[in-house]
């Protein structure tokens, strides 16, 4: 009997070792923030270019997500994805900003990629991206700017904006949204007040039944088109656009057209096409960052074609606006003609937009 247990002892340590060295590791690595690769939003664009670029190449990928919204719940998915291979991490959004800079020390033989943000600790009081890291950041203003500019050109005057949270990247969107409206009521010669503009952080980057009840309000009142801010929140905009007879809506970070037909163009970022061309330059450099990306940050704007509207036929939903004034307003963003402010501390300054930011 001991000789029979023996051997089920060893034939069960065998079968453990081939279920070991037989366990599927993924090269390649997306690790989400608050939301899921299907949100239709910022997750969704980088895991797409994670997705195409891995296909295309043969290699293995796979996305985490964290179990909550926390540092020490994306440290701790970061850290489980590397124990699953990964060899390349992408870290999609600002709230892995605390996260990349506690593991790219632990992990040199990693390579991150982190989009929207740069390492610092909890505190602020230290910036810091090791050579294993590479950054990537997006002029959202000018994103902003095109979506603001295109709906009063197309006849909006009753504007909003919803944000997520009160930060950077969502500010620069909604800043350059004022700027935006503003240059086009000039070009028609509006006078002031005839374009308005309700102004609102949500403090989430979800959709919800409360929110809802503020979107029917505004459309109530009048408001035309909202831009919609911030990963899933455009649901609850679509939601209460629905609800009125003309309530328009404007996506954000990749094209939202598709979601709903109330929506009429989106500010994008050029997500899934800026993550492969980062996927590309770090193998082609043998699988780590070129001396260019190694520890630095790239910002893509209008003039990198990292920004802007979707021109797609599809996805031109705009009555008045065409697309070659579009093309002639972007073009002026890339010759430097009209610049967009990008600060985050300041206002606009504007005098022909009457902005609501206690709406």
């Amino acid at each position: 009997m001991k000789k029979i247990f023996q051997v089920l002892f060893l034939a069960l340590l065998s079968v453990g070792a081939l279920i070991a060295c037989s366990a599927k590791t993924y090269e390649i690595a997306l690790v989400t923030d608050v939301g899921n690769i299907d949100d239709k939003s910022f997750n969704e664009g980088a895991w797409n270019g994670v997705k195409e670029y891995a296909e295309a190449n043969d290699i293995t990928y796979n996305y985490y997500r964290p179990g909550e919204d926390s540092t020490a719940a994306r440290v701790e998915t970061i850290e489980n994805a590397i124990a699953n291979g990964a060899k390349v991490v992408v870290c999609p959004g600002f709230l892995f900003e605390e996260a990349i800079y506690e593991v790219q020390g632990d992990y040199p033989n990693v390579n991150f990629l982190l989009l929207d943000g740069t390492p610092h600790t909890g505190d602020y009081s230290v910036f810091y991206t090791a050579p294993n890291v590479h950054c990537i950041k997006y002029q959202e203003e000018q994103a902003g700017f095109l979506a603001g500019y295109a709906a009063v050109m197309d006849g909006y005057r009753d504007l909003g904006f919803v944000g997520g949270m009160a930060v950077d990247p969502v500010i620069r969107f909604g800043y350059g949204y004022i700027q935006g409206a503003e240059v086009a009521a000039a070009e028609l010669e509006l006078t002031a007040g005839d374009v308005t503009i309700k102004y609102y952080y949500a403090g989430v980057f979800a959709g919800s039944d409360a929110l809802e009840t503020k979107m029917d309000g505004w459309y109530a009142a009048g408001t035309e088109i909202i831009f919609a801010c911030g990963g899933k929140l455009y649901t609850s905009v679509v939601a209460a656009a629905g609800a009125t007879a003309d309530g328009k809506v404007i996506g954000v970070d990749v094209d939202q057209v598709a979601e709903s037909d109330r929506i009429v163009t989106s500010a994008m970022k050029a997500l899934t096409l800026s993550v492969q061309m980062a996927l590309t330059s770090l193998y082609s450099n043998g699988g780590t960052w070129s001396p260019a990306n190694a520890g630095t940050l790239t910002i893509l704007g209008v003039g990198q074609e990292g920004v802007g509207l979707p021109t797609a036929t599809a996805s031109w939903r705009f009555d008045n606006f065409t697309i070659t004034q579009y093309n002639a307003i972007f073009n002026k963003l890339v010759t430097g003609e009209i610049s967009v402010d990008d600060s985050v501390s300041v206002q606009p300054t504007v005098t022909l937009v009457d902005v609501d930011y206690t709406a």
